[in-house]
């Protein structure tokens, strides 16, 4: 666990609690009057965990490296970092954090038509990327390509004994997708297909023939690039 340590400011001053801070100066007044985008990262820790020490809203994104290690880091590894993070700023985090999730799905499926593998995969790399878990996403496509939903069918390590084929494609025939694309992510960074993941692969590209849905794609996707099974030939039959 991270010890908690006393915050000093550029100046090597210790800062101000929130409520010894002028009116004007304070996160609430800003977003209010201001705009969200005029506050800077530790006001917006501030205001979503309601820390109520700018110091220790500093000394949170200084710990794990900003806002994104702030959201990638685990409940044991944030609870007791600095004052003020409890069960309420540990929840509020993770709820922040879900919404994010959720709006990038959602824009996803709003706005994209796939025409190449990088269309589909630079957009899930925002979110998969961040992932500290394999999560098996499927994506059901009408026939111009255009996304209809992605759900989520699996969270931990994938093998092909986990993998239920029918449950795979069990969204897109309710939908009467016309195409699905796979896609799950690999935390450590390495975009390399298992042997398992081939496997998968083409049990679910057999599988898409006998019930009529294409398999356009399966996609590796890391938080710094992305690997297209079908374009390496891997899985998918020539």
């Amino acid at each position: 666990m991270t010890s908690i340590l006393p915050y000093s400011g550029p100046a090597g001053l210790i800062s101000l609690a929130i409520r010894e801070m002028s009116l004007a100066d304070r996160p609430l007044y800003r977003i209010e009057h201001h705009g969200s985008t005029a506050l800077s990262e530790a006001e917006l820790v501030s205001l979503i965990t309601g820390i109520r020490d700018m110091g220790a809203a500093h000394q949170l994104l200084a710990t794990f490296g900003g806002l994104r290690g702030v959201f990638r880091a685990t409940p044991a590894e944030l609870r007791g970092s600095v004052r003020g993070i409890g069960p309420t700023a540990l929840a509020r985090l993770t709820a922040a954090w879900e919404i994010s999730r959720r709006l990038m799905i959602a824009d996803i499926e709003e706005r994209i038509q796939v025409r190449s593998p990088a269309d589909l995969a630079t957009l899930l790399m925002r979110e998969m990327g961040e992932l500290d878990q394999e999560h098996l996403r499927v994506v059901c496509l009408d026939t111009k390509n255009r996304v209809q939903v992605i759900s989520t069918l699996y969270i931990g390590s994938l093998g092909t004994a986990i993998v239920r084929v029918g449950e795979v494609f069990k969204e897109a025939l309710r939908r009467n997708s016309a195409a699905i694309i796979i896609a799950h992510n690999h935390p450590s960074g390495d975009k390399t297909p298992s042997p398992e993941d081939i496997l998968v692969t083409r049990q679910i590209v057999d599988a898409g023939k006998l019930l009529d849905v294409e398999v356009l794609d399966h996609l590796i996707v890391t938080r710094n690039g992305f690997t297209s099974l079908r374009t390496k030939g891997l899985g998918f039959s020539s």
